[in-house]
């Protein structure tokens, strides 16, 4: 797809905190950079914050999440391909959903989705005090349910409609919340988030077919610790992170490159170090661009959190000679009188590609582009 959709979570609107409508979703042209907006119909989700959302077969989901009454556990689904946008509220006809929670993760793998652990709340009779997969928050509990974050990894199959929990070997890692996740082929992996009161950089991959857990040990110097960050798999062995907030609470907006097969990781140079973002959302583009927008560029918890509402466009392989060839033209056609005067000389097909390219710089474009 040429366009890039988020499910706007929260904003500022003078002093006060509040949810985004979720009857309406954006798209953002890759090829233009312009954005437009549809409004959604159907089973409308409550506005929440916290959800986790992925895609498969032109199905954008979304789970959990925190509305007004807290955290949630169900699930909505819509149609990306068909122009309607109308909301489905999904009812599981096996198995039972997660337990309520917010800031978790997904993979997807072979037609399934796959989530793994977030913040939330549980009854007492739900949890297993022999294992250590829910950590309770002692700061956090009323009336007999009490709030933590888990380590779970559990199965949604929308062809089955159903949930399960695949049993896992191998030593998982630490319950968490805020972390982020990548897909790269039948594994999925981990890093950092918060565990309990401390922020961590740690790497952690999930065999997706035979269930086993692993550490990886960096070869490299690696990133501190974070949470509120995103990764992004750029390559079949490649993931780029970015951002996060710092165990010292500090907005980051240094990016870093982790290769799987030498387990080292490296620092990107790039032109958004004044630009720090946490809670933002990230997506892959074609020739690895990664595509950054929204979150904020401050402290969350503070009254006014700095929200953000840019594209930051982050270059993490070197371009082809067709891209580099179309971006040229593009970015100087309407100062070039000998560019303008060829190009109607293109072929049909490649003057509209390039035409379209051409609305991505123009000047009253407000982007950030690497």
């Amino acid at each position: 797809m040429n366009s890039f959709q988020c499910k706007r979570k929260s904003s500022s609107v003078g002093d006060d905190e509040v949810f985004l409508p979720s009857d309406e979703i954006w798209t953002f042209d890759l090829e233009t950079g312009e954005w437009e907006v549809f409004h959604m119909t159907g089973q409308v989700p409550p506005s929440m914050s916290g959800s986790c959302g992925c895609t498969l077969n032109g199905n954008l989901y979304i789970f959990g999440g925190c509305d007004d009454n807290g955290q949630t556990n169900q699930m909505y689904c819509v149609d990306l391909t068909d122009g309607k946008y109308m909301w489905k509220k999904i009812l599981q006809e096996f198995g039972s959903a997660p337990s309520p929670r917010d800031k978790l993760s997904c993979w997807v793998y072979n037609g399934q989705l796959i989530y793994f652990g977030g913040y939330g709340h549980k009854v007492l009779s739900d949890i297993n005090s022999r294992d250590r997969s829910f950590i309770l928050d002692e700061t956090s509990w009323v009336e007999g349910v009490f709030w933590g974050w888990n380590n779970e990894v559990h199965i949604f199959d929308p062809f089955q409609v159903s949930w399960s929990e695949p049993q896992t070997h191998g030593r998982p890692p630490a319950p968490r919340a805020a972390h982020a996740g990548a897909t790269l082929g039948c594994k999925g992996y981990i890093c950092g988030g918060r565990v309990m009161e401390t922020r961590t950089s740690d790497i952690h991959c999930l065999d997706l077919q035979s269930w086993t857990w692993s550490e990886i040990s960096p070869l490299s110097a690696v990133p501190v610790g974070r949470s509120w960050h995103t990764l992004t798999a750029v390559s079949d062995t490649t993931m780029f992170l970015f951002g996060g907030l710092s165990v010292n609470c500090k907005p980051m907006s240094e990016g870093w490159l982790f290769d799987t097969e030498t387990k080292k990781w490296r620092e990107l140079e790039h032109p958004f170090k004044h630009k720090p973002r946490l809670w933002h959302t990230a997506c892959a583009s074609k020739d690895s661009d990664v595509i950054v927008f929204g979150g904020s560029c401050d402290y969350i918890l503070l009254v006014d959190t700095g929200h953000c509402n840019e594209e930051l466009v982050f270059q993490t392989q070197p371009y082809p000679l067709f891209r580099i060839c179309e971006d040229y033209v593009a970015k100087n056609v309407r100062n070039s009188e000998m560019l303008r005067n060829q190009l109607p000389l293109l072929p049909p097909k490649l003057l509209k590609a390039v035409q379209r390219r051409t609305c991505f710089y123009r000047p009253s474009k407000k982007q950030s582009i690497s």
